[in-house]
């Protein structure tokens, strides 16, 4: 089932607002997932961007959810695939992974982030003593997951009209 599509009250305080608004996201690059055959969801479409898949991009997506609030921001080991050097954009090669299972981890992932999300304050910075983009604070990584989720929507609403001229905002 997909989540629900609501924005944010008007009036609602900040951390409401920005999670919000990042959920609102998260959903709708379920919604563009929906019904797509497991074929559909792993043709390539762009010629010079083999990995752009609505699986690819699910997948990636997942990792970086990983990246910012598991990794940079407690300060967890950096080990999935986005962290290997060879192959280039490795969390995005998806290759017999089912779509469905790919969902499910995104939504687990997602699960573990508003965890970490509700559980401090937006201004304390990440941890992690590797990676210079530790020092971003909860909000800046907040707000930059969302601006990468929604990025990453709009490429899902274009492959999705290209594969089968499913379209539509929100």
């Amino acid at each position: 089932m997909t989540p629900s599509r609501i924005r944010p009250p008007f009036d609602a305080d900040e951390r409401t607002q920005l999670t919000g608004w990042l959920a609102m996201q998260r959903a709708i690059v379920h919604w563009k997932c929906e019904g797509l055959s497991e074929a559909d969801a792993h043709r390539p479409l762009l010629p010079s961007s083999p990995l752009m898949t609505v699986a690819g991009v699910v997948s990636h997506l997942r990792w970086a959810e990983n990246t910012w609030f598991e990794v940079l921001f407690l300060g967890r080991p950096a080990d999935g695939p986005q962290f290997l050097d060879d192959p280039e954009d490795a969390d995005m090669r998806v290759e017999g992974e089912p779509l469905d299972g790919l969902l499910a981890a995104y939504e687990r992932q997602c699960a573990v982030s508003d965890e970490i999300i509700a559980a401090h304050p937006l201004d304390v910075v990440g941890r992690h003593p590797d990676y210079r983009s530790a020092a971003a604070s909860l909000r800046w990584m907040l707000l930059h997951m969302t601006e990468e989720t929604a990025r990453h929507a709009g490429h899902l609403d274009a492959i999705r009209e290209l594969l089968d001229g499913g379209k539509g905002y929100y």
